[in-house]
């Protein structure tokens, strides 16, 4: 018998022998009821984390995220995105490498959470397969202010938990031993949000 075993089979001792309980957990987690200036907190929020927020109207999103991208060639976007990017890479069945060589990525949220700055994927259309999210350098994700949402219970409440999810708060960053901070270890080194008002 390994140790893993072992372990197990004392849990199950102590459990078989436990005194059953007619102990209620609590279960009444905390909502937040929506307050005056969501938009605006979820904004102050994401700016906390070191990313950029810009705010447009929905006639405005090209604009804007021309306004963002500049010149820059090699953006990728997902299938089903809402909104036209000029020369932009349809993802399709990029490979790794193929993503990797591409300097920027356009995607759409599921929601934004306003007590913690964070956007949330759920990886369907307008927001294309995890990768996307995490390969190119740089970030740009729309969220539309009907979109966010006060806290996490809420943000839990609206999501599919049968889908895949990416919380993104902020740029990828990470701190050594000496807390160095380093960005773009892990994921894209520069998030942009556009608040889209609806």
């Amino acid at each position: 018998m390994d140790a893993r075993e072992e372990i197990l089979r004392s849990v199950r001792n102590a459990l078989a022998t436990a005194p059953e309980s007619d102990t209620e957990v609590p279960r009444g987690y905390r909502h937040l009821p929506p307050p005056e200036g969501l938009v605006d907190l979820f904004a102050e929020r994401v700016e906390d984390y070191r990313a950029t927020v810009t705010r447009s109207s929905s006639a405005e999103v090209a604009a804007t995220i021309r306004g963002i991208l500049g010149d820059r060639t090699g953006v990728v976007v997902p299938d089903g995105l809402g909104y036209p990017v000029d020369g932009a890479v349809p993802a399709g069945d990029l490979t790794g490498l193929e993503l990797d060589d591409m300097r920027a990525v356009v995607t759409e949220a599921s929601l934004g959470i306003a007590s913690t700055g964070t956007i949330v994927l759920e990886h369907g259309p307008g927001q294309g397969r995890r990768a996307l999210s995490l390969v190119p350098d740089v970030h740009v994700c729309l969220v539309r202010e009907s979109q966010v949402v006060a806290g996490v219970p809420e943000a839990v409440a609206a999501l599919d938990p049968g889908r895949p999810q990416t919380w993104i708060s902020g740029p990828s960053a990470t701190s050594d031993i000496e807390l160095s901070r380093v960005e773009g270890v892990h994921g894209p080194r520069t998030l942009h949000v556009i608040l889209v008002s609806d």
